[in-house]
Protein backbone atom coordinates (compact mmCIF):
# COMPACT_ATOMS: atom_id res chain seq x y z
CA UNK A 1 0.00 0.00 0.00
CA UNK A 2 1.59 3.27 -1.01
CA UNK A 3 0.07 6.62 -0.32
CA UNK A 4 1.42 10.36 -0.69
CA UNK A 5 1.48 11.56 2.46
CA UNK A 6 1.65 15.30 1.56
CA UNK A 7 -1.21 15.40 -0.96
CA UNK A 8 -4.91 15.52 0.45
CA UNK A 9 -6.73 12.43 0.10
CA UNK A 10 -10.33 11.04 0.74
CA UNK A 11 -9.96 9.21 4.06
CA UNK A 12 -12.73 6.88 3.93
CA UNK A 13 -10.99 4.96 1.37
CA UNK A 14 -7.57 5.95 1.73
CA UNK A 15 -6.39 1.97 2.24
CA UNK A 16 -8.69 0.53 -0.28
CA UNK A 17 -8.07 -3.66 0.26
CA UNK A 18 -10.97 -6.76 0.34
CA UNK A 19 -12.33 -7.65 3.37
CA UNK A 20 -10.00 -8.78 6.14
CA UNK A 21 -10.06 -12.49 6.34
CA UNK A 22 -8.84 -15.30 9.49
CA UNK A 23 -5.86 -16.58 8.92
CA UNK A 24 -3.61 -18.88 10.39
CA UNK A 25 -0.71 -16.78 13.05
CA UNK A 26 0.25 -17.63 16.28
CA UNK A 27 0.13 -15.46 19.05
CA UNK A 28 1.34 -12.50 18.63
CA UNK A 29 1.32 -12.91 14.71
CA UNK A 30 4.00 -11.92 12.16
CA UNK A 31 4.49 -9.28 9.60
CA UNK A 32 6.08 -12.19 7.36
CA UNK A 33 2.05 -13.93 7.06
CA UNK A 34 -0.09 -11.24 7.32
CA UNK A 35 -2.20 -10.40 4.37
CA UNK A 36 -3.02 -8.09 3.20
CA UNK A 37 0.39 -6.49 4.19
CA UNK A 38 0.27 -3.21 6.46
CA UNK A 39 1.70 0.00 5.84
CA UNK A 40 4.13 1.09 8.28
CA UNK A 41 5.05 4.22 5.73
CA UNK A 42 8.11 2.79 4.48
CA UNK A 43 7.26 4.32 0.80
CA UNK A 44 5.87 7.51 2.46
CA UNK A 45 6.99 8.76 5.45
CA UNK A 46 9.46 11.64 5.01
CA UNK A 47 11.49 13.07 8.01
CA UNK A 48 12.63 16.56 8.52
CA UNK A 49 14.97 16.13 10.97
CA UNK A 50 12.64 16.80 13.97
CA UNK A 51 14.88 13.59 16.10
CA UNK A 52 17.92 14.86 15.23
CA UNK A 53 20.60 13.02 17.67
CA UNK A 54 18.16 11.69 19.43
CA UNK A 55 18.27 8.08 21.33
CA UNK A 56 15.30 6.01 21.37
CA UNK A 57 13.55 2.35 22.81
CA UNK A 58 10.83 1.12 20.98
CA UNK A 59 9.37 -1.57 22.79
CA UNK A 60 7.22 -4.21 20.32
CA UNK A 61 9.32 -2.34 17.16
CA UNK A 62 9.20 -5.45 15.30
CA UNK A 63 6.11 -4.70 13.96
CA UNK A 64 2.89 -3.02 13.74
CA UNK A 65 2.35 0.25 15.27
CA UNK A 66 6.33 -0.17 16.44
CA UNK A 67 7.59 -1.13 13.28
CA UNK A 68 5.67 2.25 12.05
CA UNK A 69 7.10 4.40 14.75
CA UNK A 70 10.59 2.98 14.74
CA UNK A 71 10.77 3.63 10.72
CA UNK A 72 9.52 7.62 11.44
CA UNK A 73 12.17 8.32 14.11
CA UNK A 74 14.67 6.99 11.79
CA UNK A 75 13.75 9.17 9.21
CA UNK A 76 13.67 12.00 11.52
CA UNK A 77 17.38 11.03 12.87
CA UNK A 78 17.07 8.80 15.86
CA UNK A 79 19.10 5.76 16.50
CA UNK A 80 16.51 3.12 17.57
CA UNK A 81 16.97 -0.20 20.00
CA UNK A 82 14.17 -2.65 18.78
CA UNK A 83 13.15 -4.26 21.75
CA UNK A 84 11.03 -7.62 20.67
CA UNK A 85 9.87 -11.00 22.03
CA UNK A 86 11.17 -13.43 19.59
CA UNK A 87 9.93 -12.47 15.97
CA UNK A 88 13.70 -12.35 14.62
CA UNK A 89 12.68 -11.70 11.21
CA UNK A 90 10.23 -9.38 11.64
CA UNK A 91 12.70 -7.08 13.80
CA UNK A 92 15.46 -7.68 11.07
CA UNK A 93 13.03 -5.89 8.80
CA UNK A 94 12.60 -3.25 11.05
CA UNK A 95 16.38 -2.82 11.79
CA UNK A 96 16.95 -2.91 7.84
CA UNK A 97 14.70 0.24 7.69
CA UNK A 98 16.57 2.35 10.46
CA UNK A 99 19.51 1.57 9.42
CA UNK A 100 18.54 2.52 5.28
CA UNK A 101 17.83 5.92 7.25
CA UNK A 102 21.35 6.44 8.14
CA UNK A 103 20.27 5.80 11.72
CA UNK A 104 21.79 3.04 13.97
CA UNK A 105 19.87 0.12 14.66
CA UNK A 106 20.18 -2.08 17.95
CA UNK A 107 18.26 -5.48 18.15
CA UNK A 108 17.42 -6.96 21.23
CA UNK A 109 14.98 -9.87 21.63
CA UNK A 110 13.11 -11.13 24.84
CA UNK A 111 10.75 -10.74 27.21
CA UNK A 112 9.75 -7.79 28.88
CA UNK A 113 7.53 -9.37 31.78
CA UNK A 114 10.73 -9.67 33.33
CA UNK A 115 12.31 -6.76 35.15
CA UNK A 116 15.74 -9.05 34.31
CA UNK A 117 14.74 -8.26 30.57
CA UNK A 118 13.76 -4.70 31.13
CA UNK A 119 16.89 -3.67 32.71
CA UNK A 120 19.03 -5.43 30.09
CA UNK A 121 16.79 -2.91 27.69
CA UNK A 122 18.00 -0.23 29.47
CA UNK A 123 21.72 -1.21 29.98
CA UNK A 124 22.02 -2.16 26.43
CA UNK A 125 20.75 1.17 25.20
CA UNK A 126 23.16 3.15 27.44
CA UNK A 127 26.41 0.68 26.30
CA UNK A 128 25.05 1.45 22.45
CA UNK A 129 23.98 4.92 22.29
CA UNK A 130 25.33 6.90 25.63
CA UNK A 131 21.83 7.89 26.51
CA UNK A 132 18.28 7.78 26.60
CA UNK A 133 16.02 10.36 25.15
CA UNK A 134 12.82 8.65 23.97
CA UNK A 135 11.65 5.63 25.41
CA UNK A 136 8.12 4.28 23.89
CA UNK A 137 6.08 1.48 26.10
CA UNK A 138 4.28 0.24 22.60
CA UNK A 139 4.62 -3.72 23.10
CA UNK A 140 0.78 -5.17 24.23
CA UNK A 141 -0.90 -8.75 24.17
CA UNK A 142 -4.54 -8.90 23.76
CA UNK A 143 -6.75 -11.76 23.34
CA UNK A 144 -10.97 -11.58 22.79
CA UNK A 145 -12.68 -14.15 24.57
CA UNK A 146 -16.62 -13.95 24.49
CA UNK A 147 -17.03 -14.65 28.60
CA UNK A 148 -15.30 -13.69 31.46
CA UNK A 149 -15.34 -17.66 32.10
CA UNK A 150 -13.42 -17.93 28.89
CA UNK A 151 -10.41 -15.70 30.52
CA UNK A 152 -8.11 -17.79 32.33
CA UNK A 153 -5.90 -16.84 35.69
CA UNK A 154 -2.76 -17.11 33.55
CA UNK A 155 -4.37 -15.06 30.47
CA UNK A 156 -4.96 -12.36 32.79
CA UNK A 157 -1.69 -12.45 34.59
CA UNK A 158 0.27 -12.42 31.35
CA UNK A 159 -1.77 -9.02 30.13
CA UNK A 160 -1.04 -7.63 33.07
CA UNK A 161 2.54 -8.49 32.71
CA UNK A 162 3.15 -7.99 29.30
CA UNK A 163 1.13 -3.96 28.97
CA UNK A 164 1.24 -2.93 32.47
CA UNK A 165 4.26 -3.86 34.40
CA UNK A 166 7.31 -3.37 31.96
CA UNK A 167 6.01 0.53 32.09
CA UNK A 168 6.89 0.62 35.75
CA UNK A 169 10.12 -1.24 35.33
CA UNK A 170 11.72 0.10 32.42
CA UNK A 171 10.49 3.71 33.37
CA UNK A 172 11.85 2.56 36.94
CA UNK A 173 15.37 1.85 35.57
CA UNK A 174 15.78 4.52 32.97
CA UNK A 175 14.76 7.44 35.59
CA UNK A 176 18.41 7.87 36.69
CA UNK A 177 19.78 8.48 32.91
CA UNK A 178 16.72 10.50 31.88
CA UNK A 179 17.81 14.11 31.34
CA UNK A 180 15.74 17.46 31.02
CA UNK A 181 13.83 17.18 27.76
CA UNK A 182 13.46 13.56 27.55
CA UNK A 183 10.09 11.96 26.38
CA UNK A 184 8.09 8.82 27.46
CA UNK A 185 4.96 7.73 25.21
CA UNK A 186 3.05 4.80 26.18
CA UNK A 187 0.41 3.06 23.70
CA UNK A 188 -2.52 3.07 25.37
CA UNK A 189 -5.79 2.39 23.80
CA UNK A 190 -9.55 3.28 22.28
CA UNK A 191 -10.62 0.60 24.74
CA UNK A 192 -9.94 2.71 27.50
CA UNK A 193 -12.36 5.15 27.08
CA UNK A 194 -15.00 2.57 25.07
CA UNK A 195 -13.51 -0.80 26.30
CA UNK A 196 -15.37 -4.13 24.26
CA UNK A 197 -16.94 -6.47 26.10
CA UNK A 198 -14.44 -9.12 24.48
CA UNK A 199 -11.26 -7.72 25.57
CA UNK A 200 -11.93 -7.61 29.13
CA UNK A 201 -8.21 -7.79 30.28
CA UNK A 202 -6.73 -6.06 27.85
CA UNK A 203 -9.23 -2.90 27.99
CA UNK A 204 -7.92 -3.07 32.16
CA UNK A 205 -4.24 -2.58 30.93
CA UNK A 206 -5.46 0.04 28.63
CA UNK A 207 -7.18 2.25 31.63
CA UNK A 208 -4.20 1.63 34.10
CA UNK A 209 -1.95 3.16 31.34
CA UNK A 210 -3.82 6.14 31.34
CA UNK A 211 -3.42 6.55 34.87
CA UNK A 212 0.17 5.92 35.20
CA UNK A 213 0.97 8.30 32.52
CA UNK A 214 -1.08 10.77 34.27
CA UNK A 215 0.55 9.95 37.54
CA UNK A 216 3.70 9.97 36.51
CA UNK A 217 3.57 13.49 33.82
CA UNK A 218 3.18 14.81 37.19
CA UNK A 219 5.65 13.27 39.54
CA UNK A 220 8.54 13.77 36.61
CA UNK A 221 7.38 17.31 35.43
CA UNK A 222 9.39 19.72 37.98
CA UNK A 223 12.35 16.91 36.19
CA UNK A 224 11.37 18.29 32.82
CA UNK A 225 10.82 14.99 31.66
CA UNK A 226 7.23 14.83 29.37
CA UNK A 227 5.06 11.59 29.43
CA UNK A 228 2.43 11.10 27.61
CA UNK A 229 0.29 8.35 25.70
CA UNK A 230 -1.10 7.67 22.06
CA UNK A 231 -4.63 6.28 22.05
CA UNK A 232 -4.66 3.68 18.38
CA UNK A 233 -8.03 2.62 17.28
CA UNK A 234 -8.77 -0.41 15.36
CA UNK A 235 -5.32 -1.00 13.17
CA UNK A 236 -4.01 -3.34 11.08
CA UNK A 237 -1.51 -5.20 12.94
CA UNK A 238 -0.37 -9.19 13.47
CA UNK A 239 -1.70 -8.71 16.70
CA UNK A 240 -5.56 -8.84 15.14
CA UNK A 241 -6.12 -11.90 12.89
CA UNK A 242 -3.55 -14.14 15.90
CA UNK A 243 -5.92 -13.31 18.65
CA UNK A 244 -9.33 -12.90 17.15
CA UNK A 245 -12.14 -14.60 15.80
CA UNK A 246 -12.69 -14.97 12.07
CA UNK A 247 -16.17 -12.57 12.22
CA UNK A 248 -14.26 -9.91 14.31
CA UNK A 249 -11.48 -9.98 11.62
CA UNK A 250 -13.49 -9.63 8.81
CA UNK A 251 -15.22 -6.73 10.41
CA UNK A 252 -12.43 -5.36 11.76
CA UNK A 253 -12.56 -1.30 11.95
CA UNK A 254 -15.65 -0.86 10.26
CA UNK A 255 -17.69 0.37 12.97
CA UNK A 256 -15.88 3.50 13.25
CA UNK A 257 -17.20 6.75 11.89
CA UNK A 258 -14.31 6.71 8.83
CA UNK A 259 -15.77 3.39 8.19
CA UNK A 260 -11.97 1.70 7.90
CA UNK A 261 -9.22 0.25 9.91
CA UNK A 262 -6.04 2.56 9.85
CA UNK A 263 -2.94 1.18 9.16
CA UNK A 264 0.15 2.19 11.52
CA UNK A 265 1.72 4.52 9.31
CA UNK A 266 -1.01 6.58 10.59
CA UNK A 267 0.22 6.69 13.98
CA UNK A 268 3.89 7.64 13.19
CA UNK A 269 3.13 11.36 13.24
CA UNK A 270 1.67 11.13 16.44
CA UNK A 271 4.79 9.71 18.31
CA UNK A 272 7.06 11.66 16.68
CA UNK A 273 5.15 14.94 17.71
CA UNK A 274 5.20 13.72 21.33
CA UNK A 275 9.11 12.76 20.77
CA UNK A 276 9.77 16.34 19.44
CA UNK A 277 10.56 19.69 20.48
CA UNK A 278 7.04 20.38 19.01
CA UNK A 279 5.39 19.23 21.94
CA UNK A 280 7.66 20.94 24.49
CA UNK A 281 4.26 21.78 26.72
CA UNK A 282 2.50 18.52 26.57
CA UNK A 283 2.48 16.32 29.33
CA UNK A 284 0.28 13.90 30.72
CA UNK A 285 -1.88 14.02 27.65
CA UNK A 286 -3.20 11.49 25.18
CA UNK A 287 -3.64 12.09 21.35
CA UNK A 288 -5.80 9.87 20.06
CA UNK A 289 -5.76 8.15 16.67
CA UNK A 290 -9.08 6.22 16.80
CA UNK A 291 -10.98 7.25 13.20
CA UNK A 292 -13.56 9.20 14.94
CA UNK A 293 -14.10 6.95 17.84
CA UNK A 294 -15.39 9.64 20.28
CA UNK A 295 -13.52 9.51 23.42
CA UNK A 296 -14.77 11.96 25.54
Amino acid sequence: MENNQNVPQDHTTKYESEPFTKQPQSIPGSEQQLAPKADHGETSYRGSGKLKGRKAIITGSDSGIGRAVAIAFAREGADVLIAYLDEDDDARETARYVEEAGQKAVLLGGDIRSEVHCREIIDTALSEFGAIDILVNNAAFQMSRPSLQDVSSEEWDRTFKTNIYPMFYLCKIAEPHLKPGSTIINTTSVNAYMPKPTLVAYAATKGAIQNFTASMAQLWGEKGIRVNCVAPGPIWTPLIPSTMTDEQVKSFGQDVPLKRAGQPAELAAAYVLLASEGSSYITGSTIQVTGGTPTI
